[in-house]
């Protein structure tokens, strides 16, 4: 698995530019009027990571297979969008399911690319549009909650109706639902409502070329936002991005450093990403493939081992594990094994990032 991410903002901010760049196709119509993209996209890019070459060849792997990151770009969303202004909410459904959400807010001045509230202010953009979500949150809790609590005599749907109703009492306030305090056994429950502002938030602030590499005004109000929120914040020019998903590697690395950039936007967009969902990554490797798995921090050997398989959860027995530095300084498993590196690792094991793996199961 990798993470699921909805991209949302405001019309003309950038977000199918830098939806077609981090994909790499023209899937989404980027052009200079409001809701140009009248469908979501969906589309699915592979996790950068340099640390699966190196393994592949220390394993001598034939096929290197990175985690997978997918991306959702919906209609941009204007003021008064819950009530059908624009082209209303109806594509806010389509990101009920992502793990996080990609606020992609304008820190550029263009005289040629219209503004719909008629000025450049990122902040007031993303109060807008968290209003907007908001508000649809309110709505969909409101209809849903109605006809559960004429089932409250069943114990666990008054759990559900008492974690909606402190939902709602935050969203009549005016505050998102991420708010909402949460003993550790609500948190399952509090997920499967798919609450659009109780996802984790990273604000995208997309500027002119020149600030790429140091930001700019406009995003250091967005930081600062960012911060006394707990959200991501990461600085992409998407018109940069544009052109680097056009070069090839080695074209894309001088391309960057001209600009003073040390790695494509892409990939400091899923570092952050990684960052606010708490995700780590491990590998296998083998002849046939070098392949990375992601997982969220703190998950044990048996669920790791379920990314792969049901059935090697179901059936575990024990983790052979290599730490990444161990594996790459030894060159490989059998040195690593000679070396006392190579560990046995039980139920109890929690996975830590760069681990190389082998499961053994019964099935």
């Amino acid at each position: 698995m990798g993470f699921k991410c909805g991209i949302v903002g405001l019309p003309n901010v950038g977000k199918s530019t830098l939806f077609n760049a981090l994909t790499k196709t023209a899937a989404a119509q980027a052009a200079n009027y409001p809701f140009c993209t009248i469908e979501p996209n969906t589309g699915e890019v592979a996790v950068p990571d340099p640390r699966l070459e190196t393994l592949a060849r220390i394993g001598k792997s034939q096929q290197i297979v990175p985690t997978r990151l997918t991306f959702v770009d919906i209609a941009g969303l204007v003021r008064g969008a819950s009530k059908g202004e624009g082209l209303g909410n109806q594509f806010l459904a389509n990101i009920r399911e992502v793990d996080a959400i990609a606020h992609v807010l304008r820190c550029f001045e263009d005289g040629d690319v219209t503004h719909v509230e008629g000025k450049i202010d990122p902040v007031a953009d993303a109060e807008t549009v968290e209003t907007e979500l908001m508000l649809s949150d309110l709505d969909s809790l409101e209809r849903r909650v109605v006809p559960l609590r004429k089932r409250v005599s069943d114990k666990e749907v008054k759990a559900q109706v008492e974690l909606m109703d402190r939902a709602l009492t935050l969203l009549r306030e005016g505050k998102p639902a991420r708010l909402v305090k949460l003993a550790p056994e609500e948190r399952r429950a509090f997920e499967m409502l798919n609450l659009l502002t109780a996802k984790p938030v990273l604000y995208v602030c997309n500027v002119d070329e020149a600030s790429a590499a140091t930001g700019n005004a406009l995003s250091e109000r967005v930081a600062e936002m960012a911060k006394a929120q707990g959200a991501g914040c990461v600085v992409i020019s998407a018109a940069i991005e544009a052109e680097i998903a056009q070069l090839s590697t080695e074209e894309q690395k001088d391309f960057l450093e001209t600009l003073g950039l040390e790695q494509p936007g892409l990939d400091r967009l899923i570092r952050a990403g990684y960052e606010l969902l708490g995700l780590v990554t491990y590998f296998t490797v083998g002849p046939k493939e070098a392949r990375a798995w992601t997982i969220t921090r703190g998950t044990k050997a048996p669920g790791a081992a379920g990314v792969i398989h049901t059935d090697f959860e179901r059936g575990f027995i024990r983790a052979q594990t290599i730490a990444f530095d161990d594996y790459v300084t030894l060159g490989g498993e059998v040195a690593a094994k000679e070396a006392g590196k190579a560990r046995d690792e039980g139920k109890e094991y929690v996975v830590a990032d760069g681990d190389v793996l082998l499961f053994k199961f019964n099935t």
